[in-house]
């Protein structure tokens, strides 16, 4: 063992947590998309958690990152504290599969098939399978494919480098001899966490402890306690990402700390008493790769089973270890969430949603002010938009720090989408608070709006609300068959705006109508055009961010090839629909027909 060996064993390291980490970014990229619904589908039922926690450890390869997002996804208050324990617990179930890969390591025979099975022997395949669909494959999932292969065998190169480096090992007595100080279990808990702690991964940790198996020199009373204190290792990372957010978040942390401390306890009890009171053979034996492996997973497994009725216990010791709330409170979107780029585009699409509907309903609350005005309706509005304006200022810098992450073709789409469309919906809100404030100024001077001119606003205001229904649901539904719809009519309201002008204006002129209402009608007017043009903006946002998958809609075909738009017919029926009086009808029909 010389210089060059260490300097090999740091580089197989390097090479291993590379590996992994290439491989379970484009696991999550993969994934990422999926992970929202199955987290919608995480209730209090501790079962249906754990396996979500098994399944997406899985899925990105890391407890430690998926508890951290835990921690963003609390903070957000997107998931309930008592949620978090079942996922936690299936965590660490689910990151045992990487010992069980590497164990394969140790397989030896003649057998062609079986010594395939080697990770040293089909690595070079799949890496090369790998750089294959990356060089060769045009469409992105195939690419992400051939990342993950390729990250898949670094990790693995990097586990023979260590395994190479380390294998003097065995003919060293120095090296024996510091061994047998390993057979203190509580220093080989010791070991194992602050070793996991350091490289804040326990994936590498049990790599590096298979790899010193191989050479012979590792029993089976050492590799326990270290495995053990590997679980406690692992919980580093949460702690770290649990400063400066709240309580609940913060007891997160606390409860993956908790659940591996009393995990590792039951666990050294019983290692303790098996190895000193029944003195099992067994623990002098040298452990191979797959045994560790064995051991990892039924660890995990028992004290899951053991501590899973004990969930309420572990988020009451939470609670009562956190007790004050440092942070600033719940936030929107958790940077934590960054993690996992498609978890993050779904969420944010849910707040995005929550704008598009905040947005309808305070313009639609705000028209229904100038018929039956009252106080408690006007706070109402003023709360919905002050919660718009805090929604598209904390979407809009997440939005922008989320599209510098690997994401999907189609999460970039939705991103693009987003920061487009919270603009709209947040000006909409400005518009609804403008037309609140307007009513409220009518009732305070006693004004009434003429007959005629009543008449007017209700048609204008039944088109404001069909516009604004039908883009939200455009939006959240992704249907763009319904956002087709909006420009004609955004055009019908355009025309209607322009007619009711007109005939103010004739009142006006004819002392029908009330001179002082004459700037408050205009501004009436002049808010519910605007707040249809964000309509047709975010309509037309839909339509260009699909454009690749809308080549075939007829409506697009016709656009391109200059022929008469489909939507003149949608703009006839809305013609027909809102029109202020039987002579303004027949002429827009007349109109229409030349």
């Amino acid at each position: 063992m010389n210089i060059y060996s260490i300097l090999q064993l740091c580089g197989g390291l390097a090479f291993f947590l590379f590996g992994m980490h290439v491989m379970s970014g484009s696991l999550e990229k993969l994934a990422g998309g999926n992970l929202q619904k199955i987290l919608k589908e995480v209730t209090s039922n501790p079962i249906k958690s754990l396996f979500f926690g098994a399944i997406v450890t899985i899925a990105i390869q890391s407890s430690s990152a998926l508890t951290v997002m835990l921690v963003g996804l609390v903070n957000s208050g997107i998931m309930e504290l008592a949620q978090t324990v079942g996922v936690i617990m299936g965590s660490n179930i689910g990151t045992t599969l990487t010992a069980w890969i590497l164990s394969l390591s140790g397989i030896e025979s003649d057998n062609l098939f079986i010594s395939m099975l080697k990770p040293e022997n089909f690595s070079p395949v799949i890496a090369l399978i790998g750089v294959i669909m990356i060089m060769g494959s045009k469409k992105e999932k195939h690419k992400d494919v051939g990342i993950i292969m390729a990250g898949f065998a670094v990790l693995m190169y990097g586990m023979q480098l260590m395994s190479g480096a380390v294998s003097p090992l065995a003919d060293m007595p120095e090296f024996t001899g510091l061994l047998t100080t390993f057979n203190n279990p509580f220093l080989g808990v010791l070991v194992g966490a602050v070793f996991t702690g350091v490289i804040q991964s326990s994936a590498a940790s049990v790599g590096v402890l298979q790899a010193l198996a191989m050479t012979g020199a590792i029993s089976y009373g050492m590799a326990i306690p270290i495995i053990m204190g590997q679980n406690i290792g692992t919980c580093v990372t949460a702690l770290l990402s649990s400063i400066g957010v709240n309580k609940n978040a913060k007891r997160v942390s606390i409860i993956h700390i908790s659940f591996n401390l009393f995990g590792t306890a039951i666990g050294l009890a019983v290692y303790c008493i098996t190895r000193y009171a029944v003195d099992l053979a067994l623990f002098n034996d040298s452990i191979t790769p797959v045994m560790i492996a064995v051991f990892h997973s039924i660890f995990n497994i028992a004290t899951t089973i053991i501590l899973l009725p004990f969930s309420n216990t572990l988020v009451k010791i939470a609670k009562k270890l956190v007790t004050t709330d440092n942070a600033d409170g719940q936030v929107v979107l958790d940077e934590r969430l960054l993690l996992s780029p498609g978890l993050a585009v779904k969420e944010c699409l849910e707040k995005t949603n929550e704008m598009a509907e905040l947005a309808r309903d305070s313009f639609k609350n705000a028209l229904d002010l100038f018929d039956n005005y009252s106080d408690s309706k006007f706070d109402d509005i003023e709360v919905m938009e002050e919660r718009l304006d805090y929604l598209e200022d904390q979407l809009d810098t997440f939005l922008i720090h989320l599209s510098g992450k690997d994401v999907s073709e189609d999460g970039n789409n939705e991103i693009s989408k987003m920061l487009h469309a919270i603009n709209d919906f947040e000006r909409i809100g400005d518009h609804a608070i403008n037309m609140a404030k307007l009513a409220k100024q009518i009732d305070d001077n006693k004004l009434e709006f003429s007959k005629n001119a009543r008449k007017e606003l209700t048609v204008l205001n039944n088109a404001l609300r069909e516009i604004l229904t039908l883009t939200v649901e455009a939006f959240g539904k992704n249907d763009l068959t319904e956002a087709v719809k909006v420009e004609p009519l955004e055009q019908v309201i355009d025309d209607l705006t322009k007619e009711i002008r007109n005939h103010h204006i004739e009142r006006l002129q004819k002392g029908k109508c009330d001179s002082r209402l004459g700037v408050f009608l205009t501004d009436y007017i002049t808010n519910c055009e605007r707040a249809s043009d964000h309509c047709s903006n975010i309509a037309v946002c839909l339509i260009q961010t699909h454009n690749s998958s809308f080549e075939t809609h007829d409506y697009l075909n016709e656009l391109k090839a200059g022929q008469e738009p489909a939507f003149v017919g949608q703009f006839t029926m809305y013609q027909d629909k809102y029109h202020l009086d039987e002579d303004s009808k027949k002429a827009k029909s007349k109109k229409s027909s030349k």
